[in-house]
């Protein structure tokens, strides 16, 4: 797992960075689709101090259609949602 020195606020996580450029079927996406999130099951990198029901190291699932905030640190390229984006936490 990444360690980053950012920290997220109240329900924010960040999650790795995988862009969606390609459709299962080949399709070659543009515009819109660079903040969208090419898988759904993703390792929590940071979470914010009001998560409930995630925290640093699940293994979730996010919502298929989540878009989130791109975020560029020293430490790489990441992602950040909202908790309610997470569709649930799997098991260890």
């Amino acid at each position: 797992m990444a360690k980053i020195k950012f920290k997220p606020t109240r329900d924010w996580v960040v999650l790795p960075m995988q862009r969606k450029d390609r459709t299962d079927a080949g399709l070659i996406l543009t515009g819109g689709a660079e903040n969208s999130l090419r898988s759904n099951i993703l390792e929590v990198i940071a979470a914010g101090p009001t998560c409930e029901h995630v925290k640093e190291g699940d293994t979730v699932m996010v919502h298929p259609n989540s878009e989130g905030l791109v975020i560029q640190l020293e430490e790489g390229e990441f992602v950040m949602v909202n908790e309610f984006q997470i569709c649930g936490v799997l098991p260890e």
